[in-house]
């Protein structure tokens, strides 16, 4: 399956979602940060020697990525599309940040 395919499928999985865009762009990014909260505490878990939870956390990655998935169909952009513009943008970022000997640039100068 490609990322594409499995945003199609994520497309349709929340198509049945009877609330306006708004609301479904909003119930979408608070569950993919309710997702990341539960990786972040996976990983604090193995931080306080408890060990990781490999299962777990792939488990959680996985619900971010369709939370993301579905994230991308409400804008209408395929899920290549934006992976493609976010390589592109870091890899501006990691190209001025070696000519520039590691300084950060601030938002106003990425937008």
């Amino acid at each position: 399956m490609t990322i594409d395919e499995y945003g199609d499928w994520a497309a349709h999985a929340f198509a049945a979602t009877p609330a306006p865009k708004g609301q479904r762009l909003a119930f979408l990014l608070l569950a993919l940060l309710g997702e990341a909260g539960e990786a972040a505490d996976t990983i604090k878990d193995e931080m306080r020697g408890r060990g990781l939870n490999r299962e777990r956390l792939v488990y959680e990655l996985g619900d971010m990525i369709y939370f993301w998935a579905g994230l991308c169909a409400e804008l209408g952009e395929a899920p290549s599309d934006m992976l493609a513009r976010s390589r592109a943008n870091i890899e501006e970022r990691l190209a001025t940040r070696a000519a520039t000997g590691g300084q950060h640039r601030s938002r106003a100068e990425i937008a």
